[in-house]
């Protein structure tokens, strides 16, 4: 299971260099960066764990580089994230989302059906790792 979520999900997994090079794009743009990390993807948990504050006054890569491999270091088997965040008048708005560390085993999810009155049936998507406790999800 590979979870798809954001710009560059469907490639291969992008090398330090190529994330900094998408990074100063984002700030080449006047677009901040922030960090975010959780150990639940699913598709709708949009509500990822922020690591630290958006970096608002950065212009160079290679500050979000250290935050991102601080957030790797401290959480080596969660889900990081980069995201560039555009506040101009307007837009205010995530214009760049990318995944940059994953678990070494993504559990990946499961179909889950209700069946309810008059034959109806629900359906939804559950992750595998939240059978486990928050924190010891991909150990």
């Amino acid at each position: 299971m590979h979870i798809t979520q954001g710009t560059f999900s469907f490639l291969p997994a992008l090398s330090d260099e190529e994330i900094a090079a998408q990074i100063d794009y984002a700030l080449s743009q006047g677009w901040a960066c922030s960090v975010e990390y959780t150990d639940d993807p699913h598709p709708r948990n949009t509500y990822w764990d922020m690591w630290g504050l958006p970096m608002f006054d950065l212009h160079d890569a290679a500050g979000v580089m250290m935050e991102v491999n601080a957030c790797r270091k401290t959480f080596p088997q969660h889900y990081v994230k980069v995201n560039a965040f555009d506040s101009v008048r307007g837009f205010e708005t995530m214009r760049l989302s990318f995944i940059v560390n994953r678990p070494a085993e993504e559990h990946g999810f499961r179909l889950e059906r209700q069946d309810g009155r008059n034959r109806v049936q629900h359906y939804s998507i559950r992750t595998y790792a939240t059978d486990r406790p928050s924190g010891e999800r991909y150990r």
